[in-house]
């Protein structure tokens, strides 16, 4: 890397990760901040983008017009300038309606189908007023709780036909997928980036067709997330991460990036730094949640170590000796090279 100009990382978060630690299991048991609180947040803890579903910025819009709910949108925006911070995404919140209970894009009514891109084209709209031009699709219900329900080839097609529709609708928005295998669906349609970008190569405008990896989400899937990563990567697609841990193939826990598999994260971060990552203003985002344990004044220190994590981690990736590891793998010394690195992140 010598000689290289470094990275300087930009770091964001959605206003949700500050939250009341409520559970399936359990109510709140935090008092909720306040929106405007949580954006106070953002700097003092290091982070300068945020990013948003659609009802973050504009609650309850499927009771508003569309002229109210662009004013509303341009009065978040100027908080967010007041604040010096940006918008690094918007998300269409597709699954939390009466009508997406079995699917959004791939439900087996048309109308709900219909309802999901219209809700899809006032995430655009917000987005554009937020001066962001990417959509971030989770597809939370984009899959079935039992095989028999839906035809896996349509839904595909379904998808693909909400990608198309969107990119039609605006034509500098560019399409962000987050693949998941499972939770909430029992199994979803597009559960790796591979699925991701293959939806993407198959768009209208695979130019404007590209992914996000949450690293729970890789795990879930029984993958490595540094390989997904590079594999995106290769492909010039990976456009945003959510950096967070897991503890094996259970519920999407959120955990704070590297608590649960140190060495895992260092090659997360390693994949980004070696590979260009940020260097065209792409955010090092995280989707971490705070332990129900926390009180609520220290309730913003998981987001805080996860973003010293990272740039402790790029402290190891910058300072590892390239020379020496590279006599490793020249002579196949694989043990010699496992200790060489566990010793690094040790010392």
């Amino acid at each position: 890397m010598s000689g290289q100009k470094l990275t300087k990382y930009r770091f964001s978060f959605g206003p949700w990760n500050i939250h009341e630690g409520s559970d399936p299991f359990g109510p709140v048991v935090r008092q909720p901040y306040g929106f405007q609180e949580k954006i106070g947040f953002y700097r003092e803890l290091g982070f300068d983008g945020v990013q948003f579903h659609d009802d973050d910025v504009v609650p309850n819009l499927n009771d508003l017009t569309h002229e109210q709910i662009v004013k509303k949108a341009k009065e978040v925006k100027q908080l967010l300038d007041d604040n010096g911070l940006v918008a690094e995404f918007t998300a269409p919140r597709l699954w939390e309606d009466a009508r997406t209970i079995d699917g959004a894009y791939t439900s087996n009514d048309p109308n709900e189908r219909k309802y999901a891109v219209e809700r899809s084209y006032i995430a655009v709209d917000i987005a554009n007023e937020l001066g962001t031009d990417k959509i971030v699709l989770w597809l939370a219900r984009e899959g079935t709780y039992i095989r028999e329900a839906k035809s896996s080839k349509d839904a595909v097609g379904y998808i693909l036909d909400a990608i198309n529709k969107i990119l039609d609708y605006d034509k500098n928005i560019k399409i962000l997928i987050e693949p998941k295998p499972n939770e909430p669906m029992d199994q979803a349609y597009i559960p790796t980036i591979g699925h991701a970008l293959a939806l993407a190569y198959l768009s209208s405008d695979p130019d404007r067709v590209g992914g996000l990896i949450e690293s729970a989400h890789a795990i879930l899937a029984g993958l490595d997330p540094s390989d997904e990563m590079g594999y995106a990567l290769y492909h010039n697609k990976l456009w945003s991460v959510h950096l967070n841990d897991q503890n094996g193939l259970k519920f999407d826990e959120d955990k704070a990036f590297g608590s649960n598999n140190l060495r895992g994260a260092f090659n997360q971060v390693r994949v980004l730094e070696e590979n260009g990552y940020g260097r065209n203003g792409e955010f090092v985002g995280l989707d971490v949640k705070t332990m129900r344990t926390q009180r609520r004044e220290v309730s913003t220190k998981h987001l805080l170590h996860s973003r010293k994590m990272f740039l402790y981690l790029l402290e190891k990736v910058r300072t590892l000796d390239k020379e020496r590891e590279r006599q490793f793998i020249q002579s196949r010394d694989y043990e010699g090279l496992d200790w060489f690195i566990l010793e690094h992140l040790m010392s």
